[in-house]
């Protein structure tokens, strides 16, 4: 299993719409991969590890499917889209990790 993981890092003028995020940017995300998008998950960064420390991401989606190949076939075609509807949920650009789960 891996897992795509789409890191949005805070900084001082980030904005983040997470209602967007949640409701209208995942749900077209998970139509268009479709069946090879095992499941997602939605992160909203809170704090750092110290007191009064600001997070580090402002929020985090993670995607996970079986295999990078099933990964890419699913999202290769759908990559315009999916991307393009970035800027109507924040103007921070985006890391993306592509990681092994280990369980």
């Amino acid at each position: 299993m891996i897992k795509v993981s789409v890191l949005y890092p805070k900084t001082n003028d980030s904005t983040f719409d997470i209602g967007y995020y949640r409701d209208t940017h995942m749900a077209l995300v998970r139509d268009r991969l479709g069946d090879a998008c095992k499941r997602t998950a939605i992160e909203s960064g809170l704090a750092g590890g110290a007191p009064g420390q600001e997070p580090t991401y402002i929020a985090m989606g993670h995607l996970y499917f079986e295999s990078v190949d099933q990964f890419q076939s699913s999202f290769g075609p759908h990559a315009r889209e999916i991307l393009g509807d970035i800027p109507n949920f924040t103007n921070v650009e985006p890391t993306v990790q592509i990681s092994e789960v280990i369980e």
